[in-house]
């Protein structure tokens, strides 16, 4: 005899399951019940202990302390730009040119003779910050520039500086930057991504593992967008739904969740299963509100016109539409396809790459400045590593046998930062006169990312998250907070 109304969960209840249920269910109820009355438990809290699922996993969170910094920009360089003809000059080079550097270190391959740089420098704003011809129009936003001369990384090679820079291991699959700022802020808009990355031309060397979430919650990784896209529906797959009314979607949707919670409950709440049940859920708020976010041609012509024409303006562009709806975290690539790796040609190589991304990030800076949004977004610059300020060698498969460019160094190079609570107009740290190696107030990667997690209001060593017995961060075991670089 039936004493209960059939369920969709009852087609796989076994023995043991309705034993647990009937027994450690009412229990955990009890349990749940009095610490909720306690202030021990929270709503979600208490839903998770009774195993149902918590379906905002995503509400924004208070931070360890306060922070000046809401949410993060991270303009990524791909390939290695370089930093003496970019943002740190070097006029030794220019007197050396063509003669051996006295302090040259070993590098991947053999490297020539210093190699002055093609481009001219200028002082910018109050500060006098010196900017290279290539970032003219970042220039003029000097006075909000912090700018650190003295990174400096692990190795010469891309794939492990890559991993070092975005998830803060160069060899183990690791959390990135973004999922952890998600997971410790949560996002503002429920409707869209809180980590989005947009990368035109396809996945960068790494690939998603570039915003995977590691150990993390599934539902914490990055979101990729193909930026080359300008079709909303190329931009975002299956952005609108042709086939059904919304009212049915959302029936089937619910039946959907009902099958997938009772999976759920039977498997220990497995993080997988409950991460892609998420991305259900967002996958249908998105379309309510993501192509509007997507679509610049709602911006006033004069708008659109200061971003410039190009991949790089509208992705600067969408960013910002972006931050305005709530969205934490925003990862955007230049050189996925053609990158800043230049062995050679590089006079041709970083002008063309300059050209796509100058005015588009000046833009983008002053235009979150005039909207009182800069002072509490965090934009950061930078690859994974700089350029030797010598000329690289002909090389069997390295260059095309032209003595013009640069091999990596990760002995020393620059980033700059942005709003946030940063000091604008700043210059921290030094590479020695050649521009090779950082000598004076070295940040290392790990310091780089204590720093951004104080900006977002997290202590680096306490923010951790338990996996396999250890307490992991994302500065691993080394990592000290750069207090000069805040304002």
């Amino acid at each position: 005899m039936s004493h209960h109304k059939r369920q969709l969960a009852d087609l796989g209840l076994t023995r043991r399951e309705a034993l647990r249920r009937s027994g450690m269910g009412i229990g955990s109820l009890a349990l749940s019940s009095l610490m909720t009355e306690s202030g021990l438990l929270s709503g979600s809290a208490a839903a998770a202990d009774t195993g149902q699922v918590s379906m905002t996993p995503l509400m924004p969170k208070a931070p360890q302390f306060a922070p000046k910094a809401k949410r993060m920009v991270h303009l990524f360089m791909n390939g290695g730009p370089s930093h003496v003809d970019t943002f740190d000059p070097k006029p030794m080079l220019t007197q050396y040119h063509g003669q051996p550097v006295p302090s040259n270190k070993p590098t991947e391959r053999k490297t020539g003779a210093a190699f002055k740089s093609p481009f001219s420098f200028k002082k910018y704003g109050q500060s006098g910050l010196e900017v290279s011809e290539l970032f003219a129009k970042v220039g003029e936003c000097a006075d909000d520039l912090c700018v650190i001369r003295s990174m400096h990384a692990d190795v010469p090679n891309h794939e492990p500086s890559l991993m070092l820079m975005n998830c803060g291991d160069a060899r183990q699959p690791r959390p990135s930057m973004g999922s952890w700022a998600l997971y410790g802020l949560g996002t503002e808009n429920q409707n869209l991504p809180g980590f989005i990355v947009m990368c035109p031309n396809g996945y960068p060397i790494q690939e998603s593992q570039n915003w995977q979430s590691g150990f993390l919650p599934g539902v914490y990784q990055g979101t990729y967008i193909d930026s080359q896209h300008t079709e909303i529906e190329k931009l975002i797959a299956h952005i609108k739904n042709r086939s059904v009314s919304t009212r049915a979607q959302r029936a089937q949707l619910d039946l959907l969740n009902r099958l997938n919670l009772g999976h759920l409950e039977k498997r220990q709440q497995e993080a997988e299963l409950e991460a892609r049940i998420q991305s259900f859920e967002l996958a249908f708020r998105m379309q309510f509100e993501a192509g509007d976010a997507f679509d610049v041609s709602q911006e006033p012509q004069h708008v659109r016109d200061a971003y410039g024409p190009g991949v790089q303006a509208r992705q600067l562009l969408i960013t910002r539409r972006l931050l305005e709806r709530g969205v934490r975290f925003v990862q955007l690539w230049h050189g996925a396809g053609q990158p800043w790796d230049n062995h050679d040609d590089i006079e041709e190589g970083h002008r063309n790459l300059a050209k796509e991304c100058d005015q588009p990030i000046a833009a983008f800076l002053k235009d979150l400045k005039a909207r009182g949004m800069l002072d509490d977004t965090l934009v950061i610059w930078g690859g994974e590593f700089g350029r030797t300020p010598t000329v690289e060698l002909p090389t069997p498969g390295a260059n095309a046998g032209k003595m013009n460019g640069r091999d990596h160094n990760h002995y020393g190079f620059t980033m700059w930062l942005a709003g946030g609570g940063v000091k604008g107009g700043h210059v921290h740290g030094a590479t020695d006169e050649f521009g090779f190696a950082a000598v004076e107030d070295r940040v290392h990667v790990h310091d780089l990312h204590a720093t951004i997690l104080k900006l977002l209001g997290f202590n680096h060593e306490t923010f951790t998250y338990r996996y396999a017995g250890r307490d992991f961060r994302l500065t691993d075991v080394a990592g000290k907070v750069v207090d000069s670089l805040i304002a």
